[in-house]
């Protein structure tokens, strides 16, 4: 696997299936790293936030979530394929339960890991759920939590689904890596789709780079600032990188 640059931040290129040949490959070792899956936001996030990119420079992985990373990367001349949050997490635990090794599910809130786990166990069968989180408000850079820690130490996990949203997993993972023998994945809303309180935009979207339009258009209050703002502020971003200039 390759890593590229998108607006400065790191981005790995690589396809699906290599992606989840090499978590798996850590998981089973018990290796500690993390994995960022990185889209629009995120990357324009880490231009104006640096700890942010510092985080994304010390992950063993950062996924081209969003169609017009996967363009940018192409453009390098990079072997890129999109890997979702809601593609990698399936696939992970349909490995994981026909490898034995355990996930454990940090994030969101307790009827949603309720409903998570239920469907995850129905659908691959074997997937042992070590434990799952749904953790208190945390701050927006969160601190390493020793207790935390020992917790996923102890269930014996070998993966860890992080959902608490960008850059906040991001940091989260960034703090805690180094204690935890596995591999945490910051997946974001990944717990929301798979549990069945949202819906995923059509593949033809998907493909499109359009996602992001219809997650705007189920929650414009929520997220018009940061589609609105974001998606300007990278577009112009790559527009001084296309003239061989540098701003913001």
């Amino acid at each position: 696997m390759e890593t590229g640059r998108v607006i400065g931040a790191p981005v790995t290129a690589a396809r699906f299936k290599a992606v989840v040949d090499a978590v798996m490959a850590a998981a089973t070792a018990r290796r500690a790293g993390y994995v960022c899956i990185a889209n629009v936001h995120m990357v324009t996030t880490a231009r104006r936030q640096p700890d942010l990119r510092a985080a994304m420079e010390r992950a063993m992985i950062v996924t081209s979530d969003g169609q017009p990373l996967v363009w940018a990367l192409r453009r390098q001349g990079l072997a890129a394929e999109r890997v979702a949050g809601p593609d990698l997490m399936p696939a992970l635990c349909a490995r994981a339960a026909a490898e034995g090794v355990p996930i454990y599910l940090y994030g969101g809130v307790a009827p949603v890991l309720d409903t998570l786990a239920e469907r995850l166990t129905r659908r691959y069968p074997g997937l042992i759920i070590a434990g799952r989180e749904a953790p208190p408000m945390l701050p927006p850079r969160p601190p390493r939590d020793d207790a935390a820690i020992e917790r996923i130490r102890r269930s014996g996990a070998g993966l860890v689904f992080v959902g608490l949203g960008c850059p906040k997993q991001e940091f989260w993972m960034d703090a805690q890596s180094d204690g935890v023998p596995a591999v945490l994945l910051g997946v974001g809303a990944a717990f929301d789709f798979l549990a069945g309180n949202q819906r995923r935009a059509p593949a033809w979207m998907r493909a499109a780079g359009l996602e992001w339009l219809f997650r705007l258009a189920a929650e414009p209050r929520r997220l018009w600032r940061r589609y609105l703002v974001t998606n300007s502020l990278f577009l112009w971003y790559r527009a001084v990188e296309a003239l061989g200039g540098r701003r913001g």
